[in-house]
């Protein structure tokens, strides 16, 4: 072995300690005693608990004295074990949880967390080591860097790791300006009617299930439509007064299917008028998702009120980007976002050409200064994020959301369809019951249909 600490390699030496190691930390994690955990077998310690305090994006302060006289061995042992983090309050509660557990001989306190956000290893009260966490950090991250530089955009990149020089950055935050438990579609579903609305895909589209779930949960009688409905004549728009254009790999997510999917609408001239006619209706609504923001966006010369639309291109990243991101939710006059205005959300992303192309600059300016910019993506200091991956796909302004001036058709490039229950989030703050924000967006079209 090429520079070997040691002749015995890891191994099991005990099963029944492993089976009743994991029976203990399902009973602690479900009682909620523990914050985090991160096994150190790949690794061992030191990589162990970097990984964790880069999680955490904090400090850590560690004493080795109860790991034994060689800080070497106790800090880069791959063998069986694991870090959890407790409350210092409930630190003797889990302690004896592991005694009785017949683990008391593996367990040790190890240390905590410092304000100082540096990882700190001491033994016999002299530091062993000592480095910032974001220096660390650092290091770690940059292989990855310089992989992804010569794969992807550079910028990016550069901009990703860069980001790590932000010690203060808070990451995902939740700000809503509404009770998210809430449900104000409750008198409307009460009446017993359900408005219809057509769950639109296309070849490829993947997104209609969720979609469907979320206008249903909301009062709505949602439709599975596929557009060779549409073109055959099977189904027409006129039954309908919603309309969900879903997304999710249309056409194999093929560059451009977005607006081949808008191309196989505005030159077929009898899917052409139904669609206008649609739009046209005082009484219809629409909303587009992903492929379906796409396409809605190279259908708007149909839209009344959607002239300052752009059209989506290939993200700046040059990369699909599938990521849980934050925007803000501006004000506008979208239905869909009625008494939303100034929320900060998480939210799932997942798009290769999810860009907004404006044309310019001054185009993207004056798109923002309409007030039919309905969403922008932020980073986590809630500033309009130009910078990736704040910003996966590198729109200018952050813009990812726009309505048209009557509000009755939106256009979002994220996917509130997928995170419309807390259950869906990878994240969310503890006060969530059923209903994430995202459900908001849904009763608000109930609520407006009447």
């Amino acid at each position: 072995m090429y520079r070997q600490v040691g002749h015995h390699p890891p191994d099991l030496d005990d099963p029944g300690a492993l089976k009743a190691f994991f029976a203990v930390i399902q009973e602690l994690n479900a009682a909620g005693l523990l914050f985090a955990y991160h096994d150190r077998s790949d690794g061992g310690l030191f990589a162990c608990l970097c990984e964790m305090a880069f999680a955490g994006h904090c400090g850590v302060s560690i004493e080795l004295d109860d790991l034994g006289n060689e800080p070497l061995s106790a800090l880069f042992a791959e063998e069986l074990g694991a870090v959890v983090q407790v409350r210092h309050t409930e630190t003797d509660t889990v302690l004896e949880a592991l005694h009785e557990a017949g683990l008391g001989h593996y367990s040790h306190v190890i240390g905590t967390l410092n304000d100082s956000d540096q990882i700190l290893f001491t033994h016999d009260t002299l530091s062993v080591f000592c480095d910032t966490r974001v220096n660390l950090q650092r290091v770690w991250a940059e292989t990855t860097f310089r992989l992804q530089a010569l794969r992807d955009n550079s910028e990016c990149a550069r901009e990703e790791f860069d980001a790590l020089l932000d010690a203060t950055d808070l990451g995902i935050q939740c700000r809503t300006t509404f009770d998210i438990n809430e449900d104000v579609a409750a008198p409307y579903r009460a009446r017993g009617v359900r408005p219809r609305i057509a769950i639109l895909r296309e070849q490829g589209v993947n997104g209609q299930i969720e979609m469907a779930a979320a206008f249903h949960r909301a009062g709505f009688d949602a439709v599975d439509v596929h557009m060779s409905e549409l073109l055959s004549g099977r189904v027409t728009l006129d039954d309908f007064t919603g309309l969900a254009a879903c997304g999710g790999f249309s056409y194999g997510d093929v560059l451009g299917a977005g607006q081949g999917w808008a191309k196989s609408i505005l030159f077929h001239p009898q899917l052409r008028d139904m669609f206008a006619a649609f739009f046209a209706r005082a009484d219809s609504f629409t909303l587009g998702v992903c492929n379906g923001c796409q396409m809605l966006s190279g259908l708007r010369e149909l839209i009344p009120g959607a002239g300052v639309w752009p059209r989506f291109v290939r993200n700046r990243s040059e990369q699909f980007e599938a990521r849980f991101s934050q925007l803000e939710i501006l004000d506008s006059p979208s239905l869909f976002f009625a008494g939303m205005t100034g929320s900060v959300l998480p939210i799932a992303v997942a798009h290769g050409e999810g860009r907004a192309d404006f044309g310019g600059s001054a185009a993207a300016q004056r798109a923002l200064d309409s007030g039919l910019v309905a969403a922008c993506f932020v980073d986590g200091h809630g500033r309009t994020a130009e910078r990736y991956p704040d910003n996966p796909n590198g729109s200018p302004l952050g813009i990812t959301g726009l309505t048209t001036a009557d509000g009755r058709v939106t256009i979002l490039m994220p996917h509130p369809e997928r995170v419309f229950r807390t259950v869906q989030n990878s994240w969310h703050p503890d006060d969530w019951d059923e209903d994430g924000p995202w459900m908001r967006l849904f009763r608000n079209a109930r609520v407006w249909v009447g």
